[in-house]
């Protein structure tokens, strides 16, 4: 079987995690403060605070952008089910906004017609390693008095221009999971440029204690540590810091062959007459954290199910309103491209270490599936 992902680690990595646990100090610490800096001085923010998971970022990053229960925040459904699920988690209610049909990222048209007086941010998703249409964002919400917190789960090294996401929202998050451009394991980070906002983000995520746990432990006198508000457990370990030192330390190499491989794609599919090719827009850099295809004959069920068959996986991206979790969701906006693309497009195999006779491999399966 060709999965959907392959985990690019190896020895450096391991050793990177074994540092940590013979150090004697598992918890958030001074490899994960380092994995911070490197992250914050790639993107061009003034702050990286890590996290659990993305889908903990993103609620942190709500509560910091002023996020309260009764709000309302405007998301696209076509994304994984987190981007809705943190808004929840803040108290406030996702309005699902509709999709570029070319891009898969959220319209700023479509922005627009949902905003409301309970309207308090827009939550847009920079999907499968391509940045959304942020300026625009930008603009929509200094005009409405809103904040932007952008899920860019996917996406850690998308420029638009010369410009990194992570420096351009008001707060940016991205995800380490093992399907993404770097991994952890599990783990999150928040960029941001506000210096108050960073400060509450490094107390919330572990309990809003007013003194950090390594300051505690390391200080020669008693420190009495006091818990201001509600905070919670959204800690990143030293162990994971670790191996996201080595994973950053190579974020280029990884990067070009991502795009290596989605060149390649795009020059053994290019006559395909039954699919829709992912797009790069002009100014924009695309780090392929995943490489879509729109299916424009066959459906999504018989060519994935005849993929599975030669040993081929593959995958789709959720319309979230369509989940039962989220159907009685009240919808003032027709989401037509998100039903669309996430009954028509689907994701191939894509991870760094993926052979070039692997990748002939799930062409040739995927053309016997368009025939």
């Amino acid at each position: 079987m060709i999965p959907i992902t392959r985990l690019s680690v190896g020895e450096a990595e391991a050793a990177a995690a074994a540092d940590a646990v013979r150090s004697g100090w598992l918890s958030t610490g001074k490899r994960v403060q380092k994995f911070e800096s490197m992250v914050a001085e790639y993107v061009g923010a003034k702050h990286a605070i890590a996290t659990s998971s993305c889908t903990a970022a993103l609620h942190l990053a709500l509560i910091a952008a002023g996020v309260k229960p009764g709000d309302e925040v405007i998301c696209p459904s076509y994304s994984f089910i987190a981007t809705a699920n943190a808004i929840l988690y803040a108290g406030a209610t996702p309005v699902f906004a509709d999709i570029e049909p070319i891009t898969y990222n959220i319209s700023p048209a479509h922005i627009e017609k949902a905003i409301t007086p309970r309207t308090t941010a827009i939550l847009p998703v920079s999907q499968i390693g391509l940045a959304a249409d942020i300026p625009a964002i930008l603009s929509i919400a200094r005009r409405h008095g809103l904040k932007v917190v952008e899920d860019a789960a996917p996406s850690l090294g998308a420029m638009i221009g010369k410009e990194r996401l992570g420096s351009l929202s008001d707060f940016t998050c991205f995800s380490f999971d093992p399907r993404k451009i770097l991994t952890t394991g599990e783990g999150g980070m928040i960029t941001t440029n506000d210096d108050e906002a960073a400060a509450r983000l490094i107390s919330m995520r572990a309990h809003s204690a007013s003194v950090s746990a390594i300051a505690r432990h390391t200080s020669t006198g008693v420190i009495l540590e006091s818990y201001p508000e509600l905070g919670y457990n959204y800690k990143l370990t030293d162990m994971q810091g670790g191996i996201g030192i080595v994973q950053m330390s190579r974020i280029a190499e990884i990067i070009t062959e991502r795009r290596r491989l989605a060149d390649r794609y795009n020059t053994l599919l290019k006559d395909e007459e039954g699919i829709q090719l992912p797009y790069e827009p002009e100014g924009y850099f695309h780090v392929y954290q995943s490489y879509i295809i729109k299916l424009l004959k066959k459906t999504q069920l018989e060519v994935m199910a005849s993929l599975a068959k030669q040993d081929i996986a593959s995958r789709r991206i959720l319309a979230i309103h369509l989940e039962p979790v989220y159907k009685d969701t009240n919808l003032e906006n027709s989401l037509v491209e998100s039903e669309r693309a996430s009954k028509e497009a689907i994701l191939l195999p894509m991870f760094v270490g993926l052979t070039d006779l692997e990748q002939d491999e799930v062409v040739r399966a995927l053309k016997i599936a368009l025939d």
